[in-house]
């Protein structure tokens, strides 16, 4: 039985995202160094040491059909964070883009911009998906202005979704792009590129 979602490298001006491999091991670890958002209370970014354990987690789900993990390279060719495609449903052609982090060398660059207008191109313009949601902590207002910049909609809130690795809750607020939004949000994040910077 056909994967709905295969491994694929998707490349752009800014960035590349390519299969995550435990070879990029290396380059996620200096990566994640780079602004140490793995001390941010409200995120799950790997410390340095704890990069391997999460690609092999990641790996993991990926043979469990729920994950498509890709490491992010910019366009130097140098590896500078981790995204994905997770709670992957094929039967009703969703994927939800998440478990995304980036050094900081990278932050507020073309680069996140672009990474997303290919996952969101290759899910709805070649996968054929009906939505792809996104997900984040309430507390990580970081995260959802940027999810909305994206032109996502927010759909609610799961109140105490998750426990937390400190034992607080997570009320994690639930975003989406459909379908019939795609070529609007299309346009948008092509002409967020295409702007003189």
């Amino acid at each position: 039985m056909t994967k709905f979602v295969q491994p694929v490298t998707l490349t752009g001006q800014h960035a590349t995202l390519a299969p995550l491999s435990m070879e990029h091991a290396a380059g996620l670890r200096e990566a994640a160094a780079d602004g140490e958002l793995h001390r941010l209370w409200y995120t799950s970014v790997p410390s340095p040491e704890g990069v391997e354990a999460e690609i092999a987690r990641r790996l993991a789900l990926q043979e469990q059909d729920s994950m498509q993990p890709f490491t992010v390279l910019d366009a130097e060719g140098r590896v500078a964070g981790m995204t994905t495609y997770m709670n992957i449903d094929g039967k009703n052609r969703r994927v939800e883009i998440g478990s995304t982090w980036y050094a900081r060398r990278v932050q507020r660059t073309a680069l996140n911009t672009e990474c997303k207008l290919m996952l969101l191109r290759h899910a709805f313009e070649t996968l054929d998906c009906i939505a792809v949601e996104f997900r984040t902590h309430w507390m990580n207002h970081q995260s959802r202005a940027a999810i909305a910049r994206l032109g996502a909609k927010q759909d609610g809130v799961l109140r105490n979704h998750q426990r937390m690795p400190d034992g607080s809750f997570r009320d994690t607020v639930v975003f989406s792009i459909i379908a019939s939004e795609w070529p609007t949000v299309r346009a948008h994040l092509q002409f967020q590129l295409d702007r003189p910077r």
